[in-house]
């Protein structure tokens, strides 16, 4: 039925939407890293209430149909998007989560309404028809676009490439085909974002389902296989425009954080490790004055930490030293706060980059680690390590998860991560702390990536500044 009035969730920009109400619930996806025990994945419900009696605990939950999904990416089915003028939805609202299994394709559609806290499947779309109608696999990442549902894809239905994006319909939740008009030469797909004021589109790499899916290759690292390019897009004729090269030894250019602003021409990427030395980057992409063209640079570099061999895996033992291995990023709705985990050092790192070219570090928080295993005051000595990253509307709080991915899990972590959710509270001035009473344990599960309920700082684009 269409709304009388605009999804209240929606706002027309960054700004407003720092001004909405604080989140009370949180949706989390987990999956179950030993599928062979015929035991589902599932979307938790967390309460994130302080004034709950419940809070810091899973007050609701939705098994998945199938088995062996691995829940990862999700998204929302519409958000303030939908108020974009060239394409407005005003009639939709924030309802479905559109919830893909990486390793099954399948992808479920889940109604949080009337109760939140008892979602419901009510949708699942198969990968035969996602193969059929887009010829891609692997689904990865869902974002609420202003014209349609849009959705990455690591590959294509046996395995190789290319990788690239599929539309769903914003209401019907139909498969309404492949995205790009010309590719170009993208071939590795992963994480997708846009500038609306600019319509432009970028896309990331990390590699075919055949690179990861049975863990990375150390080989293929060594030989700069792994997606270490970014690629702009011309977002609504579809067509590549550029592609930038940002070295063969940065491997796997994963998560992009545009600017929130729509007037603003630039975002963030993160590079996972150096084949040189082992460290992370941070760059930065930006629209060159005059020419029309984008250019990125290296803006933070994350070195290895030594470390004894005796306490590392095998891939690191020969190295002694544990690199920071950095999967996500994240930005704050007001454009000022980046968040960095660090998943194999165990840390979370907080810089200011009001200047996006002059970045300061302001914070730092340490949870779990390869060789650290740094505390929680509820949870003890912790492995995995900050991955997945979601900031509240108004940047006063972080929600972290440990899991990166079930096959580089049982690399990194052979002793088998633990799953858990975190959170930090946030100093507008700079600086973070750890919320000594939020920890959220899963023993036979793992926790991936978290939405907060009305939206989040990485659900949301806005066409208004």
């Amino acid at each position: 039925m269409a709304l009388w009035k605009t999804d209240q969730t929606f706002y027309p920009s960054p700004r407003m939407a720092m001004q909405g109400p604080p989140e009370k619930l949180a949706f989390v996806a987990t999956f179950n890293p030993t599928p062979q025990n015929g035991k589902p994945d599932a979307m938790c419900v967390l309460d994130v209430d302080p004034a709950s009696p419940t809070y810091a605990s899973v007050v609701g939950r939705v098994a998945m149909p199938g088995v062996g999904d691995e829940l990862h990416h999700f998204g929302w089915n519409a958000c303030s998007a939908a108020l974009c003028p060239y394409a407005p939805h005003p009639h939709v609202e924030r309802r479905y989560l559109i919830v893909p299994g990486l390793r099954s394709s399948r992808i479920h559609i889940i109604d949080t309404k009337p109760d939140p806290r008892s979602p419901q499947v009510v949708k699942v779309i198969e990968p035969a028809e996602i193969a059929s109608r887009a010829g891609y696999s692997r689904v990865h990442t869902i974002h609420c676009g202003p014209d349609a549902i849009y959705a990455s894809a690591m590959g294509s239905p046996s395995g190789g490439g290319p990788g690239g994006l599929f539309l769903l319909d914003h209401e019907s939740f139909d498969v309404l085909g492949q995205w790009e008009v010309e590719r170009g030469p993208q071939y590795l797909g992963y994480d997708f974002w846009w500038h609306l004021g600019y319509d432009v589109a970028m896309t990331s790499e990390w590699g075919t389902p055949d690179m990861f899916e049975n863990g990375l290759s150390l080989e293929r690292l060594v030989k700069g296989e792994y997606g270490h390019r970014l690629h702009m897009w011309d977002l609504r004729r579809r067509r590549h425009l550029q592609e930038i090269d940002l070295g063969a030894e940065h491997q796997m250019a994963l998560e992009l954080r545009p600017a929130h602003d729509p007037t603003k021409a630039y975002g963030f990427v993160c590079t996972v490790i150096s084949t040189k030395d082992l460290s992370a980057g941070i760059w930065v992409w930006r629209r060159v004055e005059g020419n029309g063209k984008w250019e990125a640079r290296k803006i933070i570099e994350i070195a290895a930490e030594p470390a004894d061999p005796d306490l590392l895996p095998p891939p690191l033992k020969q190295f002694k030293a544990v690199p920071p291995l950095v999967p996500e990023i994240a930005l704050s709705l007001d454009d000022r706060f980046l968040y960095v985990s660090c998943w194999g050092t165990g840390e979370l790192r907080q810089y200011d980059v009001s200047d996006p070219l002059k970045p300061r570090l302001t914070g730092s928080v340490r949870l779990g680690g390869i060789a650290a295993h740094a505390p929680h005051p509820k949870g003890g000595a912790l492995n995995g390590g900050p991955q997945m990253l979601e900031i509240s509307r108004d940047g006063r709080r972080v929600y972290i998860t440990n899991s990166l991915y079930s096959a580089i899990d049982a690399q990194f972590y052979p002793e088998g991560v633990r799953g858990w959710v975190a959170k930090v509270d946030v100093n507008p001035a700079g600086g973070m702390a750890l919320d000594p009473n939020f920890f959220i344990p899963f023993e036979h599960e793992r926790a991936h990536q978290i939405r907060l309920e009305g939206g989040d700082a990485s659900s949301d684009s806005f066409c208004y500044p």
